[in-house]
């Protein structure tokens, strides 16, 4: 009769119950990040807000958002720091024209600090919806290729995360995900993306600083400046720099297993 029961003073559970016991199912784990892109997508289809987003947009309303910012000052600051952070969670192309934007109405300086918050409160939003998409009990199951990624981009997350962050080559809503995918702290990611985006969001607040002229004389700002010998030389100068630890490291790994 008490075959079926467990041993007396046992409380053991078996594995699969311990692990899917408070788990949720998979479909509500990605649902953070798919209404992101999702509604991202949408609201750039519906709303044709590339039209906006764009330097002929800034060119016929410059007056009007000058005269936003002289009125109204700190709303349309907190407004457009608002606006730049959802911009970057539903990843809504156009951040090189909104960062323009942030030069053109607060100048170089507080337009690449307002710029970097915003950019990175949104960053901060989709790498917490990615983290959670995946989850722990997914990651104990991936592949041991992703596991040895995990852990060598672990080990020198912040150099790797600047060097994302700083090559405009890499997509912002990419490196946005991979640090989730690959276990990066909060913290880290947090540090990384506002080092790393400062460069390049000054070399665009700057351009912004001066639109003005530009507009006045017919032309457009060309926003593949930043792809110019004289300005992404020192960028990549300073991704360079960033890898000299995990450089460093490796060397004296190297020299050490020789010695021994």
């Amino acid at each position: 009769m008490d075959k079926d029961l467990p041993e007396s003073g046992s409380t053991a559970e078996p594995d699969e119950a311990i692990e899917g016991r408070g788990t949720r199912p998979a479909w509500l784990r990605w649902l953070p990040l798919a209404l992101l892109f999702g509604v991202g997508a949408a609201a750039w289809l519906v709303f044709d807000i590339g039209s906006y987003l764009s330097f002929e947009a800034l060119a016929e309303n410059r007056e009007w958002l000058l005269g936003q910012v002289e009125r109204y000052e700190l709303r349309t600051l907190l407004l457009f720091v608002f606006a730049y952070a959802l911009m970057t969670a539903f990843s809504i192309p156009g951040g090189a024209v909104f960062t323009v934007l942030g030069g053109f109405l607060f100048g170089t300086w507080l337009g690449t600090l307002y710029v970097v918050v915003g950019a990175t409160l949104g960053a901060v939003a989709v790498f917490l919806a990615a983290r959670t998409a995946l989850g722990d009990s997914l990651r104990k199951r991936v592949g041991g290729t992703l596991k040895r990624m995990e852990s060598g981009f672990q080990e020198h997350a912040l150099s790797y995360l600047l060097v994302l962050r700083l090559i405009p080559i890499f997509p912002f809503w990419l490196v946005n995900l991979v640090p989730a995918f690959l276990g990066v702290p909060l913290r880290i990611y947090v540090v990384g993306t506002l080092l790393g985006i400062v460069p390049g969001t000054l070399v665009f607040a700057s351009l912004g600083n001066g639109v003005g002229a530009l507009f006045d004389q017919g032309q457009m700002p060309d926003a593949g400046i930043i792809f110019s010998p004289e300005i992404l030389g020192p960028i990549l100068g300073l991704a360079v720099l960033a890898m000299l630890p995990v450089a460093y490291k490796k060397w004296k790994a190297r020299r050490a297993a020789a010695a021994s």
